[in-house]
């Protein structure tokens, strides 16, 4: 061990990142080497499952040696090795956990297998202590729910989507407006140029529940891009500031009711869309102004997309308490959280 440091490697190939990162002690970041798709997927507006895996197979080893060159480590440094081996696509999913847990074998290291939601919960791990009980909302292409946690290895889901994830509206969205995949970033820069000029409905922003539902909005937003454009006057960055603002009243006030149903210390924002400025800006303001005995966290960018080092952080948890996973360990595309 490294100067007395327990090292996890972590592996991550759910979608359509290979990423493999190295954390030390479930805290101190140590390598993240990132390698994205998205010029491969994006001429088919989407993620293309075969070619995904393909990718993966392609980059994984370079990854790995990338990341231990970046943390100027020795595989003989390495503690355990984790890799992701649900939710995610199939085909990705087995690319990271098959080179996980050959590396792990090889190696003769202790495997952990990590749920990707947990991965990004524990995003806010890097460079941070939780506070428990903690509230989590996760935000991503695949997945909209609130996760409550207890400790550290309790996951209770106390709400999630009826249909569409709210990165999935985003990029359903950007395709009907003329943006490229992934389209979240770009809406989000389009909409700071706009004004909110048209009224679009908030699914369910009124309910006692902790549900969401993006798919009205999304219906909404394509009646109304067919009206403009049969006009001509269409104004995409008044849309995605509509849109945008729609979307994050809806968040925002789902989230102050969680906060009101639930004792916790911090709230754990995760996921690709957490790298929203606007969803920052009224989360800021709702802690700020309504719970501010709760530390609000939000990762970095570069760490609320998928990566490697997520999963090593919750690798190191799973380490801490000793759940060491078998190598006969299988992939589940549709793995959810164990409930506390």
């Amino acid at each position: 061990m490294k100067n007395n440091k327990q090292i996890i490697l972590g592996i991550e190939s759910s979608c359509d990142e290979t990423s493999v990162g190295i954390v030390a002690d479930g805290h101190e970041l140590l390598a993240n080497v990132i390698t994205s798709q998205i010029n491969s997927h994006r001429r088919f507006g989407g993620v293309v499952p075969e070619v995904a895996s393909r990718h993966h197979v392609e980059y994984i080893d370079y990854c790995i040696e990338q990341a231990m060159k970046n943390a100027d480590l020795k595989f003989s440094d390495l503690d355990g090795i984790a890799a992701t081996y649900g939710p995610g696509l199939a085909g990705c999913l087995m690319v990271g956990l098959t080179a996980g847990k050959m590396l792990a074998a090889r190696l003769d290291l202790p495997f952990y297998g990590v749920n990707h939601m947990a991965g990004h919960i524990y995003s806010a791990a890097i460079n941070h202590e939780i506070k428990f009980p903690a509230l989590a909302l996760l935000v991503s292409g695949g997945h909209t729910e609130f996760v409550y946690l207890k400790d550290e290895l309790s996951f209770e889901i106390l709400g999630t989507t009826l249909d569409d994830a709210v990165g999935e509206a985003y990029d359903k969205i950007g395709r009907l407006i003329g943006f490229n995949y992934p389209a979240g970033k770009t809406i989000d820069q389009a909409a700071q140029k706009g004004e909110l000029t048209y009224d679009l409905p908030r699914p369910m922003l009124y309910t006692h529940d902790l549900n969401f539902s993006f798919s009205g909005i999304k219906t909404a937003v394509r009646e109304l891009v067919e009206k403009e454009k049969r006009q001509d006057t269409l104004n995409v960055n008044n849309l995605a500031a509509s849109f945008q603002n729609a979307v994050v009243d809806v968040l925002t006030a789902k989230t102050k009711k969680a906060l009101e149903q639930v004792d916790v210390q911090e709230l754990i924002i995760g996921g690709g869309v957490a790298a929203n400025s606007l969803l920052k800006s009224r989360m800021t303001e709702l802690i700020s102004n309504d719970f501010p005995d709760c530390q609000l966290t939000i990762p970095p960018a570069r760490l609320c997309g998928d990566n490697g080092a997520m999963v090593a952080a919750f690798g190191s948890v799973l380490a801490k308490h000793q759940e060491v996973s078998d190598l006969t360990l299988d992939s589940n595309p549709s793995l959810s959280f164990r409930t506390a």
